[in-house]
């Protein structure tokens, strides 16, 4: 009786097993499809935008550009959790640009704030996993907590590991949350895709899986100084280096919809290149709308502040474009 109980339990096991991967196999190949659909189109939104980008529909445009960013996002996220690859870059990246390329790619990015710069690279094989991993924390951080509430990213080196850390200003987690969010980001618990229910968080499962493959932590349990979670992305000594990164290749400038005489000053650099973060009073002043003449139409200029966020986000997202796709190399399906 008892052999035949393990063989009918061991016929359980193998359907099951079957059963999710055909699932896996599915869902991989509809999140490729919406991945080469959407990369259709942000190539046709580029075309627009280089065409008409003195055009104030251009505030519109950026907002569809930046729609798409996310859908792309989580195509890749569905299709990596299916078995594809994160993705392979053939040179190191800036972990700075690396966590703006990750802003970038998530709805509220006006509320995330990174506090410093860095000097240190991820290498290549590192860039495209963390940049999703980081991607889906700022998600998380801005879901869970008030819509003005700020996301703030610092960097630390501690010992060998470099650490970036996400703080958030949220609800924060209880300890039966914090004990699950363990167990999926360490990879004592890995859900089969049809526990993650109707309404699927990937998030977690999502950022466990890079983990474990490419030898990266993840922690948050912490609690933030406003209170809420504390997520630290901690990198070894493998995935990083203190060696500035070769710069990423040129996107073709977007055209400001800034008039000349209102464009902000050139930022100040450091000595690895990168734009010093200017004290909180001057980039208020900066920031400052010039006065209108008489002669400008209402309906051909948009807020300062409007303005200001929507210049980030497409700097963000074409940065994150070039980014993802200039450097590249080989089939993600190899």
């Amino acid at each position: 009786m008892a052999r035949y109980k393990h063989q009918f339990d061991a016929t359980i096991r193998q359907a099951e097993e079957a059963a999710e991967e055909s699932t896996k196999a599915v869902l991989k190949g509809s999140a490729r499809f919406l991945q080469s659909l959407a990369a259709e189109q942000m190539t046709v939104l580029e075309g627009v935008q280089g065409k008409y980008g003195n055009h104030p529909v251009l505030a519109e445009l950026l907002e569809v550009t930046h729609a798409n960013a996310q859908m792309q996002r989580k195509a890749q996220g569905i299709a990596v959790l299916c078995g594809a690859p994160a993705g392979r870059r053939n040179r190191p990246g800036s972990v700075y640009d690396v966590v703006r390329n990750a802003q970038s790619q998530i709805r509220n990015f006006r509320r995330v704030e990174i506090m410093e710069q860095t000097g240190f690279a991820l290498k290549a094989s590192a860039v495209s996993p963390v940049a999703l991993a980081v991607a889906e924390l700022l998600d998380n951080a801005a879901s869970f907590s008030q819509q003005d509430a700020p996301i703030e990213v610092t960097f630390q080196r501690i010992q060998k590991n470099l650490c970036i850390v996400i703080d958030d200003a949220g609800v924060g987690m209880n300890d039966e949350e914090r004990q699950r969010a363990a167990a999926l980001l360490s990879g004592d618990f890995v859900p089969r895709l049809s526990q993650l229910g109707t309404q699927p968080k990937f998030g977690f499962p999502l950022i466990g899986l890079l983990a474990r493959q490419y030898g990266f932590r993840v922690d948050v349990t912490g609690v933030s100084r406003y209170g809420g979670v504390r997520a630290v992305v901690l990198l070894p000594e493998e995935l990083w280096t203190e060696e500035q990164a070769a710069p990423v290749r040129e996107a073709p400038a977007p055209v400001s919809i800034v008039r000349d005489d209102q464009s902000p000053p050139t930022r100040p650099r450091t000595v690895h290149g990168l734009p010093k973060r200017a004290s909180r009073a001057t980039a208020s002043d900066d920031q400052q709308p010039q006065p209108r003449t008489a002669q400008e139409s209402g309906t051909t200029s948009v807020s300062g502040r409007r303005r200001g966020a929507l210049g980030a986000l497409q700097r963000g997202t074409i940065s994150g474009r070039t980014f993802d796709s200039a450097s590249m190399e080989g089939s993600e399906d190899a």
